[in-house]
């Protein structure tokens, strides 16, 4: 017996046609569950007015994903978006190392061209436009918070503070804005 199947799809949509996107997903998963071995699926869009949309669907094994990928079905179903949907990315793994386990098998098809990722030089750049004012405004606030506590323990109350704030607000906040620098694109204001 094989390991459950995970399949990652990223597909593109048409802008503006998000409802049909969502009736399309939900016609797609009930065909689904009619197929021996299907164990669930789902999406999520990184934003409401985003074109790209990320499903998920599970099989019990291989071979119960093979039926369900080569059925008439899926084939009809996919049909029923042509003009709609593209695809971008699929991926297939075993396991669930989507949530804990590291993959028994990882195969990726990637349909676009990936970016290069920027050089490691003009990220220690943009990590240091956002950690050295933040280091700066933290510390000074805590000699005056704390000024009883030594060193180390500031320190560590410091990076407890600073951890999270660096990872899911300043850093995606500056790398957003320094994005055309980091690719090597011109200036947004010289377009």
């Amino acid at each position: 017996m094989s390991d459950p199947v995970t399949v990652s799809i990223t597909r593109t949509i048409a802008p503006g046609h998000s409802d049909e996107m969502l009736a399309w997903i939900r016609a797609g998963s009930a065909l689904a569950t009619k197929f021996e071995g299907f164990l669930g699926s789902g999406w999520v869009r990184p934003s409401t007015d985003s074109e790209e949309w990320h499903m998920l669907y599970r099989f019990a094994d291989l071979p119960s994903l093979e039926t369900w990928e080569a059925s008439p079905q899926r084939g009809w179903w996919l049909g029923a978006a042509q003009g709609l949907v593209g695809e971008s990315r699929v991926e297939r793994r075993t396991g669930i190392e989507g949530w804990f386990d590291p993959p028994v098998t990882h195969d990726v098809q990637d349909l676009r061209p990936a970016a290069p990722p920027p050089p490691r030089w003009k990220q220690a750049c943009v990590i240091f436009l956002v950690f050295f004012p933040l280091s700066l405004v933290v510390n000074e606030l805590f000699v005056h918070l704390l000024p009883g506590l030594v060193l180390p323990l500031r320190v560590l109350v410091s990076v407890l503070v600073m951890t999270p704030v660096m990872t899911y607000a300043a850093l995606p906040w500056i790398t957003r804005r320094m994005e055309w620098w980091l690719q090597g694109r011109p200036a947004p204001w010289r377009t």
